[in-house]
């Protein structure tokens, strides 16, 4: 049995780290913090875990907490994770952070993207990137581990494998996404409030979003991120425009897709239009490609869960690959409709 501690258990999050890490036959969760919420009940503060954690209660992170865990999963904001992964890197066996903390190799993208230097350049390296379909083998047996954004992963899924296969022109690609509100956090926003979503969809983060460098380190191309924010709780739908390449038509594309992932446990390529209630609930993204020969353009389309696959399902299946265990140990592939 592995001992998690989980930091940051009260947000989205963290609190669908604790609804999957319920299921699963391998994970015990020793504790999980909640700055916020500390002291009370898990129950009242997320009434969906109570039938697992009822009595428990969200707790303030202190370092004694960690003794006796053997892995550590961080889901705190952007920036919070830099103060307390130094302590942690020697006391416990893996770490997982949710954050974009430690995803970029390069200090100098904190700098240039997320307005602040980084707190602990030199730990940079140590971190592997968390997308087990591209870097596997890097994750297993791996001890530290930066799961990536929703937004990249969905992204990235369904474009470097037509990057690589030279579908698609690298020098300029689009990727129009858009993600529910759940992915905007648990703290309220005069923007996402119900008045301010219902009935609203609304792009942000014009020409500058943060997670733009990372989808071109992972995608392999120059891109041009829109995200929107949808009026629905959890799931993204991304649809990336590119160039096409040679004389590659819709199927020739859709078999790219299908050879990258013929044995991927948690990812579906069809020719059918993805649809975000398609993978609600669970680890599983969906994808497909058409190649438009009118206009010589790839549009390619990925759907997920964002707080399942985008975030904490992500997490576990990393924590699998990183622990020896079956990689899908403990994770849903199917998805919940209506």
């Amino acid at each position: 049995m592995i001992n998690v501690g989980v930091i940051g258990g009260s947000g989205f999050a963290g609190g669908e780290f604790l609804r999957l890490a319920a299921s699963h036959p391998n994970l015990r969760i020793a504790w999980a913090t909640g700055e916020s919420s500390a002291g009370q009940l898990i129950a009242d503060a997320v009434p969906s875990l109570a039938a697992m954690f009822g009595n428990d209660v969200f707790m303030s992170y202190e370092p004694h907490l960690l003794e006796g865990v053997d892995a550590v999963v961080l889901a705190l904001p952007h920036g919070a994770s830099q103060s307390l992964v130094p302590e942690l890197v020697d006391r416990v066996q893996w770490i997982v952070d949710l954050a974009a903390d430690f995803r970029h190799r390069d200090p100098q993208i904190y700098l240039d993207w997320y307005g602040e230097a980084h707190a602990c350049p030199e730990l940079l390296e140590s971190f592997v990137y968390g997308l087990p379909e591209l870097y596997r083998e890097q994750i297993r047996g791996a001890t530290r581990v930066a799961a990536p954004g929703c937004y990249p992963t969905s992204a990235t899924l369904v474009l470097a494998p037509l990057v690589r296969a030279g579908v698609i022109d690298s020098t300029h690609v689009i990727v129009d996404a858009a993600c529910g509100v759940s992915g905007a956090g648990k703290p309220p926003r005069t923007t996402t409030t119900f008045n301010a979503v219902a009935e609203n969809f609304t792009a942000y983060g014009l020409l500058d979003h943060r997670h733009t460098p990372e989808m071109e380190t992972h995608t392999g191309a120059s891109v041009l991120f829109t995200p929107h924010l949808a009026p629905m709780n959890r799931g993204i739908l991304s649809t990336c425009y590119g160039r096409v390449l040679g004389g590659h038509t819709t199927q020739t594309a859709l078999d790219v897709l299908r050879d990258a992932y013929a044995d991927e446990p948690f990812v579906v390529v069809s020719d059918r239009s993805p649809q975000t209630k398609a993978c609600q609930g669970s680890n599983t993204a969906h994808l497909s490609v058409r190649v438009d020969e009118r206009t010589r353009t790839v549009v390619a389309l990925a759907a997920l869960d964002n707080l399942v696959k985008g975030t904490a399902g992500q997490a576990i299946q990393c924590l699998n690959l990183m622990a020896g265990l079956p990689e899908p140990t403990g994770l849903p592939t199917v998805g919940l409709m209506p």
